[in-house]
């Protein structure tokens, strides 16, 4: 068990050489390598190859869709999201404006009707909108799209926005699932990033949430921030899994104060140290697990009823710009400022100032900024960073017959450079596969980075939050 071997094993040696600075990798290549050379009229041409039919670009195939919502109340200092702090609640009219012009845009190249299978609302703070608001936007997306029977639909919600009114507003507009932002339960850590919330308060929201009939909640927690301690966090772990979410999300705070201007504000002193960073993600894994929550994998935990958890027993485990998923890998239009989308071999940006977003579109053009066309080494290196993240096994055979290669020449260096982890006991090395061990799980994007051919290139990774 994970929980069993971590103490033996991790010395401070080995956290101190693999307490890197690295990708989260919910793609691959991973988004600071966009080019600005991608732009609107790479996005079209993108968008015409999917709606030409089947094949590779699987025109058929169901979309996912995420539309981002930058407004917030107020600010949380450790935000590293695209967001626009106002209480000024009527500039929401001219963002959704923009919004159905982009949605108009992509109706023309695709077609009216196509099938969406996915639909998650993320921000910011998509209930800074109002009921109307909210139902205006649903509106115009459903009347673009057919939203299939069953697609999962969910929405970010902050615990301090909503009532039981708006829930069930939520409900009716065909929400399915919710996630929370917690974060932290305990006051100090509250007070020190700007957020406070009493756990009472989504204690009542998330029995609303079950009564009205949402098929799941998520809570989004995050580890490592300032005042926060192993023993402060265990409480939090110990609160949340008594109101059995059906999955949590616990991510590990990123201090990147000269990328990202809230976290400025946040006291760097006061941030945990490493070894206790470790402490909390082996004490909160600990904790869910005996919790009776499955350990999904890298920030991810689900009750083992819910769908990600079968997802991962059964292998059919995903990763997108949301992090896990149980939707296969299908095309994602992104709407909204700064929202990132993937349209076959090829990612893409939009602009990621109201002002950039709102002329592209006044000019009746997509706002994309920046993207990528993925070359063949790169959607055969994404395959295998993405088996490796979802399933912690990379399977030769699979690998050679996907993109016909040979899988052990082709990665002759990389394979080599897992001795060392193999050394560590991080991975096992099988004659016709890779396997991350239960330790491995711990340092999965360690694993990961070894694929990564742009990383590998560049050390420069200033760029990245830290692995633990």
């Amino acid at each position: 068990m994970l929980t069993e071997t971590i103490g033996p094993v991790i010395t401070e040696e080995l956290l101190r050489r693999l307490d890197v600075a690295g990708p989260r990798y919910t793609s691959y290549p991973t988004a600071d390598r966009f080019v600005d050379a991608f732009g609107p009229a790479d996005y079209i041409q993108a968008l015409q190859q999917r709606s030409q039919g089947p094949g590779l670009i699987g025109g058929g195939s169901p979309l996912s869709v995420y539309v981002h919502i930058p407004f917030c109340e107020s600010l949380c200092y450790y935000c590293a999201c695209n967001k626009v702090v106002t209480k000024h609640h009527e500039r929401a009219a001219e963002y959704l404006d923009a919004l159905e012009r982009e949605i108009d845009l992509h109706v023309a190249q695709l077609g009216r009707g196509r099938p969406v299978s996915q639909l998650h609302f993320g921000g910011g703070t998509p209930t800074f909108l109002s009921d109307a608001e909210l139902t205006r936007l649903m509106g115009k997306l459903r009347d673009a799209f057919r939203v299939a029977p069953g697609a999962e639909t969910s929405i970010e919600v902050d615990p301090r926005t909503v009532d039981e009114s708006r829930l069930q507003h939520l409900a009716s507009l065909g929400f399915n699932r919710l996630s929370f932002g917690v974060q932290d339960f305990d006051p100090a850590v509250q007070q020190a990033v700007h957020r406070v919330q009493s756990r009472e308060s989504v204690a009542a929201l998330m029995a609303t949430a079950r009564r009205l009939g949402f098929e799941s909640t998520n809570v989004d927690l995050i580890y490592g921030l300032p005042r926060q301690t192993p023993e402060s966090l265990a409480r939090t772990v110990q609160q949340v899994a008594e109101l059995r979410p059906e999955r949590i999300a616990l991510y590990s705070y990123a201090h990147l104060p000269t990328r990202f201007k809230p976290q400025r504000r946040i006291d760097a002193t006061a941030l945990p140290k490493p070894e206790d960073k470790l402490r909390m993600l082996s004490g909160a894994i600990a904790g869910f697990v005996g919790h009776g929550y499955q350990y999904i994998g890298m920030d991810h935990f689900a009750l083992p009823g819910d769908a990600l958890a079968a997802a991962k027993r059964q292998g059919r485990l995903h990763r997108n710009f949301q992090g896990y998923s149980t939707q296969p890998d299908c095309d994602l239009i992104g709407l909204g400022v700064s929202a990132i989308g993937r349209i076959g071999a090829t990612y893409s940006q939009n602009a990621k100032t109201l002002t950039e977003y709102y002329d592209a579109l006044q000019q009746g053009q997509f706002p994309v900024v920046r993207g990528l066309a993925l070359t063949r080494d790169d959607l055969l290196r994404r395959a295998v960073i993405m088996a490796i993240m979802c399933q912690g096994r990379l399977d030769f055979e699979s690998v050679a017959l996907a993109h016909l290669v040979e899988p052990k020449q082709y990665f002759a260096n990389e394979l080599e450079q897992l001795r060392r982890l193999e050394q560590d006991g991080l991975v096992e090395l099988e004659p016709e596969a890779v396997q991350v061990t239960p330790l491995g799980w711990y340092f999965i994007r360690s694993v990961a980075m070894v694929f990564d051919r742009h990383l590998q290139a560049d050390r420069a990774r200033e760029r990245f939050s830290r692995i633990i």
